[in-house]
């Protein structure tokens, strides 16, 4: 291994495997206690019991798709000593930010320099990629090592490339489970946040995507991991369309600045939610039958030739709904596409290619992956799998392109939910406050209050 893979990582090795040329710092793998040990990975408390080995040694389940942590290995690791080469240039996108993208980017940059958590609260298809840009830039600038981390792999397979073409000149490591190739160290990383549990005080600025989605939301593995992973000295950002309790109540607190943005690039609104009630949707689908409402939405999907996406809240549901998709409308080529499947980023581009009229899926595709000019609807959209900032998510997916940023979001429910409400409301206050903004009045406020 080379000298710098061990840069702000913890490095798992048996205590035979160690035989480096360079002296490295050895730091434990497990905490033993009395009755109970604590992963030093992902810190995880266990009873002893439950997860023993002969002799008396220990391992972690908890985070063994990363490789098993047990007493009878260390970890290995060296300070991140920030060497990178100077470049001349780093940012080579020529983009232009609107107004508010400038204000939101600038008050960014102020908090990297300022080494502070900042939350960049943005409606979806605001832009906040883009937002990000000159952030990175200065922190590469300023020699920073930088890390954009999500939850999920099909945002960062479509960030990788953007990140690319932004910055030509400056190399980029994609970290995720599914990978093959080994480890790089480069000045800025993309990675799952899972990953964020292979780092130790590396990154001077980490980014972390979508905050409210799982599985990062409420995993006290993930929130450790981005604790761990950040310097001591350095700044995390949280980026998000619908930020959670906690996070809204630091900002309320003041104990942590917000940069608010409620208008999308385009300058249009989000597009609101149309509900249609629907007793017994999932009877009639077992007969291969569809609501009267999907079937109106699917018609017109199919005499305008736009794409859209289907929702359904299990996987379970996904054949039925195919068959009586497929018996409706035998014209549209649709086929379905969930967490575990094997086919799912083929399919994702399927449609991207506009091989496909529409996806029925579930909520894999709530986030991240932008198809422009589609329309959406949700079926089952009161079930308890559906949270209102899934909700939020699902219609934001509709109007992100400038040449149609308008777009039809239907909600199919057996009645109003309380989160299919507060979804409602979370768009409508957006789009409020918007309109304030854009009349120049305060725009930071909260849909509770």
């Amino acid at each position: 291994m080379e000298k710098s893979d061990f840069y702000g990582r913890l490095v798992l090795m048996s205590r035979a495997e160690k035989n480096t040329t360079f002296k490295l710092r050895k730091m434990p793998t497990m905490l033993v206690s009395e009755k109970r040990v604590r992963c030093l990975r992902c810190n995880t408390w266990l009873v002893k019991a439950q997860v023993a080995l002969p002799h008396e040694e220990f391992y972690c389940p908890a985070c063994i798709q990363l490789g098993r942590v047990t007493t009878l290995d260390n970890f290995f690791t060296l300070v991140e000593p920030n060497h990178f080469k100077k470049l001349d240039h780093y940012l080579t996108w020529q983009g232009q930010l609107t107004t508010s993208q400038k204000r939101c980017s600038k008050e960014v940059i102020h908090s990297f320099q300022q080494g502070r958590d900042h939350l960049l609260w943005a409606v979806t298809g605001a832009g906040k990629t883009e937002m990000l840009f000159p952030g990175i830039n200065e922190a590469l600038k300023d020699g920073k090592r930088v890390c954009l981390a999500s939850p999920r792999v099909d945002v960062c397979l479509e960030l990788f490339p953007r990140l690319q073409a932004a910055f030509q000149h400056v190399e980029i490591t994609l970290l995720h489970g599914r990978q093959t190739e080994p480890y790089r160290y480069t000045q800025l990383t993309i990675a799952t946040t899972h990953q964020l549990l292979r780092f130790y005080h590396a990154f001077d600025v980490l980014i972390i995507d979508e905050v409210d989605a799982f599985p990062y939301a409420q995993n006290k593995q993930l929130l450790f991991a981005t604790a761990q992973a950040k310097k001591t000295t350095g700044s995390c950002l949280f980026l998000t369309a619908t930020p959670g309790d906690e996070l809204l109540k630091k900002v309320h607190q003041k104990q942590l600045q917000v940069s608010y943005l409620p208008r999308r690039f385009h300058g249009f609104p989000l597009p609101e939610i149309q509900t249609k009630l629907a007793l017994n949707w999932y009877g009639k689908i077992q007969n291969k039958k569809l609501p009267s409402a999907v079937k109106q939405f699917l018609k017109q999907c199919e005499e305008s030739k736009r794409q859209f996406l289907l929702f359904v809240p299990h996987i379970s549901h996904l054949e039925f709904v195919q068959k009586a998709v497929n018996q409706a409308f035998p014209k549209l080529y649709v086929t379905t596409v969930f967490s575990a499947d094997d086919q799912r980023l083929e399919k994702v581009q399927l449609m991207r290619d506009h091989e496909v009229n529409g996806l029925i899926t579930t909520t894999i595709l709530e986030r991240g992956v932008t198809f422009p000019e589609i329309d959406v609807c949700v079926l089952g959209a009161d079930d308890d799998t559906f949270s209102s900032a899934a909700l939020v998510q699902i219609a934001g997916r509709v109007g992100r392109s400038p040449k149609r940023p308008t777009g039809n979001v239907l909600f199919i429910c057996a009645g109003l939910s309380r989160s299919v409400k507060k979804a409602i409301q979370q768009i409508k206050f957006v789009n409020h406050k918007a309109k304030e903004e854009e009349n120049g009045l305060s725009a930071v406020s909260s849909p509770n209050t």
